[in-house]
């Protein structure tokens, strides 16, 4: 298993600083950038829980507050997709000129809202994105931009999410890269029964492992 320093970083964008961790395992061959839902952030329980599974496997993260605490707490900016897209697009800018991160090859973590942005920024910047993962993710958000996407894709749904499972087939079917649909058994939106966010970890890192390492690309 990997250890990773976790070290605290702020991305700046004229009046706009944005506060994240990044987690950096010795060795790691690519990184993972953590696009939240609606109102959560860099302490999302449930992203740091997939965030240290994927540090155990090598890997680095990067979670970060895509909106200032202002702008988390102004609702239309919280369903900006366009906006959060711009902020994860800026994350990948700071990884890829950032020393410690600059080889590495990225790839986006999506949770509801922030699957929409991640699935957006990917289609906008496809270079150097070469997975993305969907946790009950809203990737109908992104509709007009799904047909662009490149980078292989993994739509995770609870069995029990009903609206969001119809809105993430529709979406596969649109989607032309390399992609799979995985619908956990007994799952909620949010993953809270036993073991269910377990899965989720686990498949999310067997796919960024699978495309995030050069050998295997």
């Amino acid at each position: 298993m990997a250890s990773a320093f976790e070290h605290h970083i702020s991305i700046t964008q004229g009046s706009v600083v944005l506060e994240g961790l990044l987690g950096l395992p010795a060795g790691s061959e690519g990184a993972v950038i953590f696009a939240h839902g609606s109102g959560s952030g860099r302490f999302s329980p449930r992203n740091n829980f997939v965030a240290r599974h994927l540090q155990q496997q090598g890997l680095a993260t990067l979670l970060l507050d895509l909106l200032t605490e202002e702008e988390a707490s102004n609702r239309r900016k919280v369903f900006d997709i366009d906006l959060l897209a711009d902020r994860l697009l800026l994350a990948k800018t700071w990884l890829e000129s950032d020393q410690r991160t600059g080889h590495l090859r990225i790839g986006y973590f999506g949770a509801s809202t922030g699957a929409g942005a991640a699935l957006q920024a990917a289609a906008r910047e496809p270079s150097n994105i070469h997975a993305i993962v969907s946790r009950g993710g809203r990737p109908d958000l992104a509709e007009p931009y799904l047909s662009r996407v490149t980078a292989p894709t993994l739509l995770i749904v609870g069995g029990y999410d009903f609206p969001v499972i119809e809105m993430n087939r529709a979406a596969y079917d649109v989607l032309t890269c390399k992609k799979e649909l995985v619908i956990i058994p007994g799952a909620t939106h949010l993953f809270e029964e036993p073991g269910t966010l377990e899965q989720v970890a686990e498949q999310a890192g067997s796919w960024f492992l699978r495309h995030l390492y050069s050998s295997s690309h």
